[in-house]
């Protein structure tokens, strides 16, 4: 990458990280607002095609809170897959980072294709496609990084860089888009449509918060994703210089529930996934966290709210009343199993693969196809944070296991999730 190329990239790439951080995600004219479509699609249940919030509460639940401003969010149950309450679940929106998560989750489903001790020296060409102010990890040119440091670059600084990296050694960006895609139909997540495996702003490029949940309940049950998605910090390969061992620098994770930076207090329980920003896409973020033995999902996409850092906050509002209204609300859904898997539970997965077939057919014509959800020229992914890291309490994940989703709870969560990083 020519250095004039790599000054500009660096400045404006460091400009916009800043506005981020001070900055809070907001809609110009709320009134002009983009509206849900009518007919979406019913994935996962009929409740959840409807526009509009979606909660059916019972004796004892807890009221939704007041202040949730996302064009589209969901919380659900990540054991049993139960959807507790949405708001247009199935609308199709831009990703911006959140995309990320399909692609950890089909680079890293055949660990021999990418093990994490292999060493890759990174050419110009495998940095020459990264968009204007995309969000670095710093990788160079001519150096050499391990797949782990790689992953690490992804989860905890949204490094486009480092996608692109992994996308090289994986056979290359078109490759990799094929995979995500096909990734994406055997998970029936059939509100996406991948064009950039970092998620920076594409035309056409789109997802959905019941696709993104879908993502991270199925990158959970890998051990490697659940590590790189909880890592606070870590030490990151730096320059070489001549004759002196190779220097590293400090990398935090830009989700900030996870960290507790920036204003935004740690989240207790939280055990990852991922946020992403793009002008495009506003503010996204899925996160996974675990009380009493209780774990839930939940995913925000693009809030109009003016409350600084305001998609951590609904999610974290989302995730309290979740464990507050757990066994009391009728579920008005489900998270669906990938297409080759069986629940075990009498449910009607082929059932639900055509009826999402023909749900993806019929969303398109009544504008909420990729035509009309993304149609903006591509702009920034400037994931960020700067803060203490706190550590995390203990969760209990998924496990595909037999073909079943079941809960495995004899498998603890790394090490390094359970670490007290100190200033």
């Amino acid at each position: 990458m020519p250095a004039l190329k790599k000054a500009a990239l660096a400045v404006t790439s460091a400009a916009l990280l800043s506005a981020f951080v001070v900055t809070p995600a907001s809609a110009a004219d709320k009134d002009d607002a983009p509206k849900p479509p009518s007919g979406m699609s019913q994935v996962g249940g009929e409740q959840l095609g409807r526009a509009g919030t979606q909660v059916n509460l019972g004796a004892g639940a807890p009221v939704l809170p007041k202040k949730l401003t996302g064009r589209s969010w969901m919380v659900s149950d990540a054991e049993t897959g139960e959807v507790l309450a949405s708001h247009n679940p199935h609308w199709r929106l831009p990703p911006a980072s959140t995309l990320k998560m399909l692609f950890a989750d089909t680079l890293l489903e055949d660990p021999a294709l990418l093990p994490k001790t292999r060493e890759y020296t990174v050419k110009d060409e495998d940095l020459a496609d990264l968009g204007e102010g995309s969000s670095l990890v710093g990788i160079k040119e001519d150096l050499s990084y391990t797949v782990h440091d790689l992953w690490l670059g992804v989860f905890l600084r949204s490094g486009n860089d480092a996608v692109h990296v992994l996308a090289a050694m994986y056979g290359g960006v078109p490759k990799t888009v094929d995979a995500m895609q096909a990734r994406a139909k055997e998970l029936q997540a059939l509100d996406t449509y991948v064009v950039s495996p970092d998620g920076y702003d594409a035309p056409k490029q789109v997802s959905s918060a019941y696709d993104l949940s879908l993502f991270a309940r199925d990158g959970l049950q890998n051990a490697d994703f659940r590590e790189y998605c909880s890592t606070a910090t870590a030490q990151f390969p730096g320059a070489k210089k001549k004759g002196q061992k190779r220097e590293s620098f400090g990398i935090q994770n830009t989700n900030r529930l996870l960290t507790g930076a920036d204003g935004v207090g740690a989240y207790k329980g939280i055990a990852g996934v991922k946020n992403g920003y793009t002008t495009h896409a506003g503010n996204t973020f899925t996160g996974v966290a675990e009380r009493n033995g209780k774990v839930l999902l939940v995913t925000v996409m693009n809030p109009s709210s003016d409350e600084t850092h305001a998609v951590y906050k609904e999610a974290a509002r989302l995730l309290d009343w979740g464990f507050a209204a757990s066994g009391k609300v009728t579920p008005v859904g489900e998270l669906v199993p990938p297409r080759s898997a069986t629940t075990g539970t009498g449910t009607d997965t082929a059932g639900a693969g055509k009826g999402a077939e023909a749900e993806s057919a019929a969303g398109n014509k009544g504008g909420n196809g990729p035509d009309r959800a993304a149609q903006a020229a591509a702009t920034t992914d400037g994931s960020s944070g700067i803060g203490i890291a706190l550590g995390i309490v203990g969760g209990v994940l998924v496990l595909l296991a037999g073909g079943v989703f079941l809960v495995n709870r004899r498998w603890p969560l790394p090490d390094l999730m359970r670490r007290r990083p100190r200033p």
